[in-house]
C-alpha cells in the first residue's frame, strides 16, 4: 500500500474538497494531505535506501501482465518535490484564491493533478504512464481555465491543443511497442529491446515517444504552449505548474530512454542534443526579450529544461547527476519566483516591468528574498544553481560539448540581465504612481499566507545550497540507477530476469 500512497492521497484529497468545497475547512485539508504526500514520500526514500527498488503488482496479476507501481531514489525523491510544491501553492491559495474560484473545485482540481504527477512518477508500465497523463491534462486544463477571462481559455487552448498531438504521438509510440514486443511493462521493454534499437519499428517508437515527451517537457520544437498559457491563471496555479508539469516531461524521458531504450544509440542522441541546445538558446533570448514577470519565468523554465535534457543527451554518470541535481535546484527556486511575481504584483498593482517599482522603500526584506532565488537561478556561487551549472557544464566539457557547455554560460548571462533588470525594476525604481502624483500601492506588508511559502521555498534553496555534496551524493546515486537499472528489474520481475542491464 506504500507504493499505492502517493496516488491514492492526493485523488482521495480531490473527491474531499470537491464534496466540502463549500466549506472553509476543505483548505486546511488540502494543506494537511500536501503535507502527508511529502511524509509519504520521505517513507518510500528511507525504505528504498534501506532495502532497494521497490515493486508493486495492482489485481494481483504478476509482472509484466499486471498494472506495476515502482519506486526507486529518484521516483521518491520526485514524490517528496510534489508534495512540497503542493503544499507551497495550497498555502499561497488561501490569500489569492477567492471563494467563487474555490467553490468551483480549486483544491480538488490541484490534488487531482498531484495524483495524476505522483502516478506518472510511480507508474512501472508504458500505458499507464499516458493515462497519469491524461489525469494531469485534464485537471490542469480546468485549473487554467477556472474563474476567468478570455485571456485564460485562450492560453488553455494553445496548452490543450499542442499537449493533445503530444498524446496522439504517445499513443502511437505506446501500440508501435506493443506490437513489435507483446508488452508495455517497462522493465520487460527493457529486456526484450536489447540489441534491437536498429529496427524501423523500434526507431519510429523511440521518435514517437520522445516527440511526446518533448512536449509536455516544453523542448524544442514543441514548447509554445507554456509561454502561452503560464501567465494566464491564478499566481498559485502558475507556481504549481512551473513546479511539476514540464518536470514530469523530464522524467518520463530520463526513464524511458535509459530503462526502455539505449542510452547513447546515435539516431536517438542526435535529436537530444539538438533539442536540448536550440531549447537552451531560445528560452534565455525570449526570456530577455520579455517585459511581463511571469512570461520572463516561462521562457526561462523552457531554457532550463533544455540543460536537464543534456543531462540525458550525455548521458554519463556526471550528466544525469547534474541533470537531477538540477531538479532539485530549480523547483524550488522557481516556484519562489513565481511566488514572488505575485506578491510584487499585490503590492504594486501590476506585474509587468513599467509598471512596478517602489518596493525596496516600502519591504526591504521582499528584496533579500527575491534575491535568494534570482541568485541561486543565474548561478552565483555558492548557491545551488552555480553547483547545478558547474556538474553540468564539467560533463558538456568532458564529453567534448564544448559548444553546449558554452551555451549553458551564455544563457546564465542572459539570466542575469534579464532577473537582473527585474530586479531593479521591481526595487530600486520607483514606483510609476510616484511621477504621476497617483496612488502607490506599498502600504502594508502582504498576508502571512503569502510570505510564508516564499520563506520556506527560500530555506529550501539555501539547505540544498549549504549540503550541495549530500544533495550531489542522492542524486548521483539516482543516476547510477537510471544507467545501471538491474536492481529495479529484480524488483519489478525477478522470475524474468536472467541477466543485467537494461534497454
Amino acid at each position: 500500500m506504500l507504493l499505492a500512497a502517493p496516488i491514492l492521497l492526493p485523488l482521495a484529497t480531490a473527491v474531499i474538497c470537491f464534496l466540502m468545497r463549500r466549506n472553509p475547512l476543505h483548505r486546511l485539508v488540502s494543506q494537511l494531505s500536501a503535507g502527508g504526500l511529502i511524509l509519504v514520500g520521505v517513507l518510500i526514500l528511507l525504505t528504498v535506501k534501506a532495502a532497494g527498488p521497490q515493486a508493486a503488482q495492482m489485481g494481483g496479476w504478476a509482472a509484466p501482465y499486471g498494472i506495476t507501481l515502482a519506486a526507486d531514489t529518484l521516483s521518491a525523491v520526485m514524490i517528496i518535490i510534489t508534495g512540497g510544491a503542493l503544499l507551497a501553492a495550497m498555502t499561497f491559495a488561501t490569500v489569492e484564491i477567492g471563494l467563487e474560484t474555490e467553490r468551483l473545485g480549486f483544491h480538488a482540481l490541484s490534488h487531482a493533478m498531484a495524483g495524476g504527477v505522483s502516478g506518472a512518477f510511480m507508474t512501472g508500465d508504458l500505458f499507464n504512464l499516458y493515462v497519469w497523463f491524461e489525469v494531469m491534462l485534464i485537471s490542469s486544463f480546468g485549473l487554467l481555465v477556472i474563474g476567468g477571462g478570455r485571456a485564460q481559455i485562450d492560453g488553455a487552448v494553445k496548452y490543450v491543443a499542442l499537449n493533445l498531438v503530444g498524446t496522439m504521438a504517445f499513443l502511437g509510440g505506446v501500440g508501435l511497442l506493443y506490437g513489435t514486443v507483446g508488452t508495455l511493462n517497462m522493465a520487460d521493454l527493457g529486456i526484450k529491446l536489447q540489441g534491437r534499437m536498429s529496427e524501423t519499428a523500434v526507431l519510429g517508437a523511440a521518435g514517437m515517444l520522445m516527440f511526446a515527451f518533448a512536449a509536455k517537457a516544453a523542448l524544442f520544437p514543441v514548447f509554445f504552449w507554456l509561454p502561452a498559457s503560464y501567465h494566464t491563471p491564478a499566481v498559485a496555479t502558475s507556481a504549481l505548474f512551473s513546479a511539476l508539469l514540464t518536470k514530469v516531461g523530464v522524467y518520463s524521458l530520463l526513464r524511458v530512454f535509459t530503462l526502455v531504450f539505449t542510452p547513447g544509440d546515435p539516431v536517438i542522441e542526435g535529436a537530444l542534443f539538438a533539442a536540448a541546445g536550440l531549447t537552451i538558446a531560445l528560452g534565455a533570448l525570449g526570456a530577455a526579450a520579455q517585459q511581463d514577470l511571469r512570461r520572463v519565468f516561462s521562457f526561462h523554465i523552457i531554457s532550463q529544461i533544455g540543460v536537464m535534457t543534456l543531462g540525458l543527451a550525455i548521458a554519463t554518470p556526471l550528466a544525469l547527476a547534474g541533470a537531477i541535481f538540477y531538479f532539485l535546484h530549480h523547483i524550488p527556486a522557481m516556484m519562489n519566483m513565481f511566488l514572488l511575481g505575485g506578491i510584487i504584483r499585490r503590492e504594486t498593482g501590476s506585474e509587468t516591468l513599467s509598471g512596478i517599482g517602489g518596493l525596496y522603500r516600502a519591504g526591504p526584506w521582499l528584496a533579500v528574498v527575491f534575491l535568494i532565488p534570482m541568485l541561486s537561478l543565474i548561478g552565483v556561487p555558492p548557491l545551488s544553481g552555480f553547483w547545478a551549472k558547474f556538474f553540468m557544464v564539467r560533463a558538456g566539457v568532458e564529453d567534448g560539448q564544448y559548444i553546449l557547455a558554452g551555451l549553458i554560460l551564455a544563457a546564465s548571462v542572459l539570466t542575469f540581465f534579464y532577473l537582473g533588470r527585474m530586479f531593479v525594476a521591481a526595487f530600486w525604481q520607483p514606483h510609476p504612481g510616484e511621477a504621476t502624483g497617483g496612488a502607490v500601492p506599498l502600504a502594508t506588508y502582504p498576508p502571512r499566507a503569502l510570505v510564508i511559502p516564499v520563506l520556506a521555498l527560500g530555506a529550501v534553496t539555501l539547505t540544498i545550497s549549504l549540503y550541495a555534496g549530500s544533495f550531489y551524493a542522492l542524486s548521483a546515486e539516482a543516476a547510477s540507477a537510471l544507467l545501471d537499472p538491474l536492481s529495479y528489474l529484480r524488483a519489478v520481475g525477478p522470475d524474468r530476469i536472467a541477466t543485467g542491464g537494461g534497454g
